[in-house]
């Protein structure tokens, strides 16, 4: 059974099902993580016939701590230290700084038919709806502070208060410390160095905590969302999920404190670009709003899907990655369409199950796919006619065909403008021979001088039959393939590695090919 499945099977009655996102820059491709895995679940327990909503939070009061590269830092310095929701837009296209990005991210959701209801928590604090827990967290300051001790051996000391308050002199709300509470107002102080990053003013006072006058620390102010908006299902990071670690510690609060029992939970695994976790204030990685300008939603949701929640995803939009991504895309669209042919009814085999839930519409709709790849390569061949090369290779294409085919033009343009290396760009040499051509071996050239004949003698110059031959001729001498193929590529590339070689060949003149190859080898 599918994990999403498994978790909907399980799941006894009504279901709050909650993720969320603190803004604190644009959004990396690998916060999508968790929004697809919650998003799935939701729509598994809607499959599962099982009564369910799906809210995703805006963490707009924690503090701005950073500043993003790509942001004036002069400008937004000022407001290090701030509540993301009272620090100034970016651009006038939003109110602030936090509906600035979060509205990136927004956007991304509804590419990819994630259709949460959205909440900030500006409006929980300010509306008074979170003033009860609040009242209750300070009240219970002894609970908490035994609970960051015990689970996390952190400790607090004993006037400390889990309330930080938006300072009445700077507005800063990352270096106040609250030390006392009389049941109506919290006394605090703005500290200079409460952090290592933004220094305090100095200020201290007795003030209101109530109707948004300041925030509960992240890991309490979890809880308090969790009781206040019913919350049973909510997974999270690797990060988070350490014994010992933020959900620990909240899980404890909750039972400590609220005498309830937190939702379910389970961890899930980073997004890794080249081995480094993505971060969004460092400027890491790709953002979600970049990926889906690249690739097709259906793709990015498979992204997300095509691995298990708990195994890692190490992602980077390079050649090898990109057209590795649509491959497996196309191997089971290709096994489903086999599927579905035995004319078996029930529930999808397990391996399918990946690719269901990418879908928008959680309909598979199969196709005839073309290779992502090859049109990376065609897309680089002077004056060719991209359709109408396609349309010579394919037959009978439908109109949902197409549509696919058009959509992997795209990203072929995209990709090719946008994320593609020199190294792996396709360049042939069509005036000279690549210097690399004159360091290839004996074996290599003799490969060359065999495959010269075999070309010769052969009637079709498809891709296919040209593939096919270049194999037969690595048997036929028995030649490794990993000297064979390079000694191609050399010839025409300049490099080690390219497209499928058939692939290469067909696009290029029969007697260009014939010709260059025997240049190759007269060059002793």
């Amino acid at each position: 059974m599918f994990w999403a499945d498994k978790i909907a099977q399980d799941a006894q009655g009504e279901q709050i099902v909650n993720d969320s996102k603190t803004p604190s820059g644009r959004v990396h491709v690998g916060s999508l993580r968790g929004v697809i895995i919650h998003d799935v679940i939701y729509r598994a327990l809607k499959q599962a016939q099982k009564l369910v909503k799906f809210l995703y939070g805006v963490d707009d009061y924690d503090a701005l701590d950073t500043v993003p590269k790509y942001l004036n830092q002069e400008h937004f310095k000022p407001y290090l230290g701030y509540p993301l929701c009272n620090v100034p837009s970016p651009e006038e296209t939003a109110s602030d700084y936090a509906k600035y990005f979060m509205g990136e991210f927004l956007q991304v959701f509804e590419y990819l038919g994630v259709q949460p209801k959205v909440y900030y928590l500006r409006d929980l604090y300010r509306t008074g709806q979170l003033n009860p827990y609040i009242d209750t967290f300070l009240n219970n300051a002894d609970l908490i502070r035994q609970a960051y001790e015990q689970v996390s051996k952190a400790k607090r000391p004993d006037d400390w208060y889990p309330f930080q308050v938006v300072c009445e002199n700077c507005g800063k709300i990352a270096t106040t410390v609250v030390s006392d509470y009389n049941g109506e107002q919290v006394f605090y102080t703005c500290k200079p160095d409460s952090t290592d990053w933004v220094e305090g003013c100095g200020y201290s006072g007795w003030v209101s905590p109530f109707d948004g006058n300041g925030k509960l620390p992240w890991k309490v102010e979890w809880v308090a969302k969790w009781d206040i908006l019913g919350v049973t299902i909510e997974l999270a990071g690797k990060d988070h999920s350490q014994k010992g670690g933020s959900r620990d510690v909240a899980n404890a609060i909750c039972r400590k404190v609220l005498k309830k029992q937190p939702p379910f939970h389970s961890p899930y695994e980073f997004i890794l670009v080249n081995g480094t976790k993505m971060s969004s204030s460092k400027g890491v990685g790709s953002s979600a709003r970049d990926m889906a300008g690249l690739l097709p939603a259906e793709l990015l949701r498979f992204l997300m899907l095509r691995t298990p929640p708990k195994t890692v995803i190490n992602f980077a939009p390079n050649y090898e990655t990109t057209t590795r991504l649509f491959r497996d895309y196309d191997t089971l669209i290709a096994k489903y369409q086999e599927w579905q042919s035995t004319g078996e009814e029930g529930e999808l085999p397990k391996d399918l199950m990946s690719l269901l839930y990418a879908q928008l519409d959680s309909k598979i709709e199969p196709y005839q796919p073309f290779e992502l790849s090859t049109l990376i390569s065609l897309l680089q061949i002077p004056g060719l006619e991209i359709e109408a090369e396609i349309q010579k290779r394919m037959s009978s294409l439908t109109d949902r065909d197409w549509a696919e085919i058009r959509k992997r033009i795209a990203v072929g343009k995209k990709w090719l403008e946008d994320y593609a290396d020199e190294e792996e760009k396709l360049v042939i040499y069509w005036d000279e021979i690549p210097e690399g051509a004159s360091q290839l071996s004996e074996e290599q050239k003799t490969y060359l001088n065999q495959l010269v004949v075999n070309l010769e003698k052969l009637e079709s110059w498809e891709a296919e039959e040209l593939q096919t031959l270049i194999f037969s001729t690595t048997k036929e001498l028995l030649i490794k393939p990993n000297l064979a193929f390079p000694a191609i590529y050399q010839s025409f590339l300049g490099k080690e590695r390219g497209p499928k070689a058939g692939s290469l060949l067909s696009y290029l003149d029969r007697k260009f090919v014939v010709e260059r190859l025997k240049a190759v080898l007269d060059l002793g």
